[in-house]
């Protein structure tokens, strides 16, 4: 018989060093995109920026006082890529840093906390996902006009708080949500953090202290004041700023200009009754659980105010003069270094705006209705803001 045709030769096998590197390239591809996704996730938890923080209800209740602001608040996921990006150049720089000079200490602010909480230890663990979401440990309760915004962002360039940048409401608006919807509001925090939140509102709300006090008997609070008169008017100038129709101040303010008696019923009055809303406070919370932080000597002195702030929660004086530079223009201070940030920030247009001209009889007026509820509000707190 003839002999058949050879058999095609089988094809050969992939080499087994081929075959290796495939599988190396393969998975770290898959790799990659894992820790991707979970960057993009966890960003989210991230402190924001000032800029962004509190907009939308810092201006709907005004809590920021005359010095502070922002912008409008990002969506999620450009809010979290802009974090990320700040993140990697912060990153980058203090290893530029600690490259340059190897044996320096960082500077305060930047690193070197007990908890870490603005080094890059710190920051990468919570990028990372690690700390937990806890309820706030103390909360800045008042008042609307008075300063609040400010304290606030101030506060956030201590590398041991952690504060959720809008007003969260939860205590007037919405407490039917939950502890647990309120928990998952808060920012990541790591062991010997704490977490802040500030609604002025919750200090003329009137169930505010019970459901504070039920949350935890223990939380501290925080209340920004200045001069009744001040922050009636400025009251007053932000909602003209939205609503230039409304009555004129002098109109609002009484409820009979030729008897001169006082118009109580109008939230820009009623609200700096201080010794009023604290009384509601005291019932549940013992006056030494309650720290009254001028609003004036937040401008003339915000180091000075913050030291009283830092040393009232627990935390190593960290924010300093240093921190600070006063702008001649707005008339306030501005952060050299703010959170999230390594440039100078000074505060919005919406804040420092001019007040309208007020007659003078009616502010002497306002001064006289005022200076009994002040010279009360001064022994309850052992105080003497010098409003009168």
């Amino acid at each position: 018989m003839a002999v058949s045709a050879a058999a095609a030769p089988a094809a050969e096998p992939l080499p087994r060093s081929i075959f290796k590197k495939f599988l190396v390239m393969l998975c770290s591809l898959l790799m990659s995109l894992y820790v991707f996704y979970c960057l993009a996730d966890r960003c989210q938890t991230l402190p924001g920026p000032i800029i962004a923080a509190g907009a939308g209800s810092e201006e709907d209740e005004g809590g920021g006082g005359e010095f502070l602001g922002g912008s409008a608040e990002l969506p999620p996921w450009q809010a979290a890529a802009a974090r990320r990006k700040r993140l990697l150049q912060r990153l980058k720089q203090r290893r530029r840093r600690q490259e340059a000079a190897p044996g320096q200490e960082m500077p305060a602010g930047g690193g070197g906390s007990r908890a870490g909480g603005s080094g890059g230890g710190g920051t990468l663990a919570l990028l990372l996902g690690e700390g937990s979401k806890r309820l706030p440990q103390a909360i800045i309760i008042g008042v609307k006009k008075g300063g609040t915004r400010a304290l606030l962002e101030f506060l956030r360039v201590h590398p041991d708080v952690r504060a959720v940048g809008a007003e969260p409401h939860f205590f007037d608006r919405n407490y039917e949500r939950g502890l647990a919807w309120y928990r998952d509001l808060m920012p990541r925090t790591l062991e010997g953090q704490i977490t802040m939140e500030k609604t002025p509102s919750y200090f003329v709300t009137k169930e505010a202290p019970a459901r504070i006090s039920s949350m935890s008997k223990d939380t501290k609070l925080i209340v920004v004041v200045r001069d009744p008169v001040t922050r009636a008017i400025s009251d007053y100038t932000q909602t003209l700023s939205k609503k230039p129709d409304i009555p004129t101040f002098e109109s609002l303010t009484f409820k009979n200009r030729t008897t001169g008696l006082i118009d109580t019923s109008w939230s820009a009055i009623q609200i700096g009754i201080y010794a009023k809303h604290l009384e509601n406070w005291l019932l549940y919370f013992p006056i030494g659980q309650i720290l009254f932080v001028s609003g004036e000597r937040l401008i003339s002195d915000p180091a000075g105010e913050l030291g009283r702030v830092q040393d009232f929660l627990g935390l190593k004086r960290i924010i300093t003069d240093k921190h600070f530079y006063f702008n001649k223009t707005k008339g306030f201070p501005c952060l050299k270094k703010a959170e999230g940030s390594s440039k100078p920030h000074c505060l919005g247009k919406t804040k420092g705006r001019t007040h309208p001209d007020i007659d003078q009889e009616v502010v002497q007026r306002l001064r006289d209705f005022y200076r009994p509820f002040n010279m009360k509000f001064y022994q309850m707190t052992g105080q003497d803001f010098g409003w009168d």
